[in-house]
C-alpha cells in the first residue's frame, strides 16, 4: 500500500505529464523534487492554494528560433535554437547556452528547471533560463563558429540584457564564444552592458570564471567531508569528464592532497592507479586525437577503451558529465568498491534507478543544483563587476566563491531536521529541493498571482 507521500506524487505527476509529453528529461527532473516537496507544500496552506510547485513546473516563455549561417565553402546550415526563460522571480533570468547535437527543447526544460533551484540556493537574486542549439562546434573552424555565434545572437540578442536575461556559457560555449555574443550584443543594443557572463577578461569577464564550478564542486566537498570529521586529504577521487568542470576539480582536489585517478571521455577513461601527477594531469587534458589513448609510460596513466570511471574503487565520486551519465550499473560498482560520498560536478548525471541504489547503499550524495552552483555563482558576481564597472582580483573571487558553497552547505543543513538519512546524516538532495522550494515558493506567493 502507498504512503501519503507516494499517493501525492502520483497525483501531480497525472497532471504534469500530459503537458510535457515526450519530454523525458523534464519530468525525470520535476518528478525527483516532486518527490522531495509535496509534502512541504501540502503542510502550508499559502503553498497549497497559491498551487506553488505546479506553477513552478511552467516556464514563463519558450522563445524557439532558426538560425542560418553559412560554412566556410559557402554551404548554408540551419540549425534551431532555443532560450528557456523559467522564472525571474528571485532576480532576472540566468542560466547557460548549450551548443551539441543533442540539445533540444526537453533537455533545456529540464535544464531551466534545475537551474531555479540551483539559483535560489545561491542566496544571490537571480532568476533561471537555459538555452542553446543544436549546433556541433566540434570540427569546425574558428571562422564558422564565429559566424554561427553571430547568426545565434542575431536571433537571441533581443530577448536578453543585464537586466532582463544574462545568459552564460555551458557545454559547447566557452570564454570566447560567449565573447563573440557578447561583441555582437553590444553592436544590437547600441550600448556596453553585462549582458552575458563568462566573457574573457578583456570584455568584462570575471578572474575564476572558468575555474568556478570545478572549484565550487571541491569546496562543497569539503563542506560534506568536514560534517562527517574528515577530509579531502589520502581520499581516491574519480571523477568523469575532461572538461572545465572536471579539470579544474581534478586541479583542486589535488592541492588539497586528494588522489585523482581518473578522468574520461567519448572513447573511455584515463585510469591513474597510484593518482595522477600534475604532469600526467596536463597530458590528459591536452592530448587530442588519437594519441590521446597512448598515455606515454612514465606518466603512470592506462586508458581504457569504452570504460567508465566507476569500477575503479573510488572513495568519492564527481560525475561532471552530462545528465544521466551514471546508471544503475555504475552505481553497483561504486557501492560494491567502497564508494561513501559523491557529489554532482554535471546536471542530473545519475538516472533514477542510479540515485535509489546509491542511497539504499548509504552513499552520501549531493546534488548537482547545490555541488556545482559555483558556476552560476562566480557569474553572479561577473554581473555585480560588471553593473559596478568594477574588477576584483582572484583572490576575491574565490574567497567569494567560498563563502557561498558553505552558505549553500549551511542552507541545507538547516534542513536537517526534516531531510535527514536512516543513519541520521544529511539528506543533500531532499535538502536541496526542500531549501530552494521554500525560497520560490514564498517568492511565489508574495508576488500575487501573475
Amino acid at each position: 500500500m502507498k504512503d501519503r507521500a507516494a499517493l501525492l506524487l502520483d497525483s501531480f505527476m497525472e497532471q504534469i505529464k500530459p503537458r510535457h509529453e515526450g519530454e523525458d528529461e523534464f519530468l525525470q527532473a520535476v518528478e525527483e523534487v516532486a518527490r522531495d516537496v509535496l509534502t512541504v507544500e501540502k503542510a502550508s496552506s499559502e503553498f497549497t492554494q497559491a498551487r506553488a510547485l505546479e506553477r513552478l513546473c511552467e516556464a514563463d516563455r519558450i522563445i524557439s528560433f532558426r538560425i542560418t549561417w553559412r560554412d566556410d565553402a559557402g554551404a548554408v546550415h540551419i540549425n534551431r535554437g532555443w532560450r528557456v526563460q523559467h522564472s525571474n522571480l528571485l532576480g532576472p533570468y540566468k542560466g547557460g547556452l548549450r551548443w551539441a547535437p543533442n540539445v533540444s527543447r526537453s533537455v533545456l526544460k529540464f535544464l531551466a528547471f534545475e537551474q531555479a533551484f540551483k539559483n535560489a540556493l545561491t542566496g544571490l537574486p537571480l532568476g533561471a533560463a537555459k538555452g542553446g542549439a543544436d549546433f556541433d562546434p566540434q570540427g569546425r573552424s574558428q571562422a564558422e563558429i564565429e559566424r554561427f555565434a553571430q547568426a545565434f545572437m542575431a536571433e537571441l540578442g533581443p530577448h536578453i540584457g543585464p537586466d532582463r536575461d544574462v545568459p552564460a556559457g555551458d557545454i559547447g560555449v566557452g570564454a570566447r564564444e560567449v565573447g563573440l555574443m557578447a561583441r555582437a550584443w553590444v553592436q544590437q543594443a547600441q550600448r556596453w552592458g553585462g549582458a552575458l557572463t563568462g566573457k574573457p577578461l578583456p570584455l568584462g569577464g570575471s578572474d575564476n570564471r572558468a575555474e568556478a564550478t570545478g572549484y565550487g564542486l571541491i569546496h562543497f566537498l569539503s563542506a560534506m567531508l568536514a560534517e562527517e570529521a574528515q577530509d579531502l586529504e589520502g581520499k581516491r577521487v574519480a571523477l568523469s569528464g575532461r572538461g572545465n568542470v572536471s579539470r579544474y576539480a581534478a586541479r583542486k582536489a589535488m592541492t588539497m592532497g586528494a588522489q585523482v585517478i581518473s578522468l574520461s571521455g567519448r572513447a573511455g577513461t584515463w585510469y591513474a592507479p597510484d593518482g595522477f601527477s600534475t604532469d600526467a594531469l596536463d597530458w590528459v587534458l591536452e592530448a587530442t586525437g588519437d594519441a590521446a589513448q597512448t598515455p606515454p609510460a612514465h606518466l603512470g596513466v592506462d586508458f581504457r577503451e569504452g570504460a567508465r570511471p566507476w569500477g575503479l574503487s573510488p572513495e568519492i565520486a564527481l560525475p561532471c558529465a552530462t545528465q544521466n551519465e551514471l546508471d544503475i550499473d555504475d552505481a553497483r560498482a561504486l557501492a560494491d568498491g567502497g564508494c561513501r560520498f559523491l557529489a554532482e560536478g554535471a546536471n542530473m548525471p545519475l538516472t533514477a534507478a542510479a540515485e535509489a541504489q546509491l542511497t539504499r547503499a548509504g552513499v552520501i550524495q549531493a546534488p548537482g543544483k547545490a555541488a556545482n552552483a559555483g558556476g552560476v555563482a562566480v557569474s553572479g558576481l561577473e554581473m555585480q563587476q560588471n553593473a559596478s564597472f568594477a574588477r576584483w582580483s582572484p583572490e576575491r573571487v574565490e574567497r567569494e566563491l567560498r563563502e557561498i558553497m558553505c552558505a549553500i552547505h549551511t542552507r541545507l543543513k538547516a534542513e536537517r531536521a526534516s531531510c535527514c538519512t536512516a543513519g541520521g546524516g544529511i539528506d543533500y538532495r531532499r535538502a536541496a529541493n526542500v531549501a530552494g522550494y521554500r525560497k520560490l515558493a514564498r517568492a511565489v506567493v508574495d508576488g500575487g498571482v501573475l
